[in-house]
């Protein structure tokens, strides 16, 4: 019986679960998203939030209790430097979820891991480009429009 038993084995050994949790992490932290199945994927949440809160805090004791869990010096470096100013404010909940469907070879459900704050279409603080159109009034038709408007007040005003 599991009772009490939470964390999830993956079917793998522990030194194997350990490097293939290690490698997506590594891979997350690089490309900012992966796809992977939905087991792995809330796996991997469980595995790489708390790296990513210990890394809002720079110390050299932090740095050696992440690499100790990546072993890739690159991922570690842009763990601190880039994603932990990104993540600053957050108070946790630094990974997202979102399933994809099935995959085709063996119906085995999908998901997309990625980093919240890397996602501009998510993000609502992201600097969001004004939508334009060619069916509203070009800056050209305003200005003319404007002018007409001060013509006629000035004809209403004498």
């Amino acid at each position: 019986m599991r009772h009490g038993k939470k964390f999830n084995h993956l079917g793998r050994q522990t030194a194997h679960r350990k490097a293939m949790l290690a490698n997506m992490a590594c891979s997350l932290i690089e490309h900012k998203r992966i796809n992977t199945t939905v087991a792995k994927a809330k796996a991997l949440r469980q595995f790489v939030e708390p790296l990513i809160t210990k890394s809002k805090n720079d110390t050299t004791h932090n740095r050696r209790v992440v690499f100790s869990y990546l072993r890739n010096k690159y991922s570690v470096t842009e763990l601190f430097k880039e994603v932990s100013v990104k993540v600053a404010d957050r108070p946790g909940g630094y990974v997202r979820i979102i399933k994809l469907g099935n995959r085709q070879g063996d119906n085995a459900p999908m998901a997309m891991v990625e980093l919240v704050d890397y996602n501009e279409i998510y993000n609502p603080n992201s600097k969001k480009k004004k939508k334009s159109t060619r069916r509203g009034r070009s800056k050209k038709a305003e200005a003319v429009a404007e002018t007409v408007e001060a013509v006629e007040e000035k004809k209403e005003d004498n």
